[in-house]
């Protein structure tokens, strides 16, 4: 009979990962994201643990949607609240990537996959998105994942104007 495996907070390595998120889709790049930070592709994950790499994602402006969620002006809606009585905002996702924070779409794509505890919230601080090519992480000497590869549906080969 052998024991669950279960691996204390002195023993986790955390990696850093890069990666580039030009013309990949968002959805299939924020659950590939959300399992590395959970720590799910490792042998020593721990579901109780912060076991997770730290992710950087770069060119999160060019991310790419599919379907006509970047076409239409109703396409995909992000709803928030302001608190006062009838205060419920919306924004599309075509202008959130063109407006001011393009990142958001990526981070809140990623945020809802994961846990909605204390746990998710300091996985969520091993996020580091940027919307163009320059980072500042370069001394952590990251591993660049090359998401493209892993399959060929995660790339759109053409985007659409937004």
């Amino acid at each position: 009979m052998s024991k669950t495996f279960s691996i204390k907070q002195s023993e986790v390595q955390k990696n850093w990962v890069l990666i580039d998120a030009k013309d990949i889709v968002v959805g299939r790049l924020a659950s590939i994201i959300a399992n590395i930070l959970r720590g799910k592709n490792k042998p020593t994950f721990t579901p109780s643990m912060d076991c997770g790499d730290n992710v950087i994602v770069i060119n999160a402006r060019y991310v790419a949607l599919t379907g006509n969620k970047a076409v239409d002006k109703e396409g995909k809606l992000y709803y928030w609240h302001t608190g006062h009585p009838g205060g419920i905002k919306e924004v599309s996702a075509r202008n959130l990537l063109s407006g001011k924070y393009p990142e958001r779409v990526l981070v809140n794509a990623v945020k809802r996959m994961i846990t909605r505890n204390s746990l998710g919230r300091k996985q969520m601080s091993n996020l580091y998105v940027y919307p163009e090519e320059s980072h500042k992480h370069q001394a952590q000497q990251p591993l660049v994942l090359d998401v493209s590869t892993l399959n060929r549906k995660n790339k759109r080969t053409q985007r659409s104007k937004v």
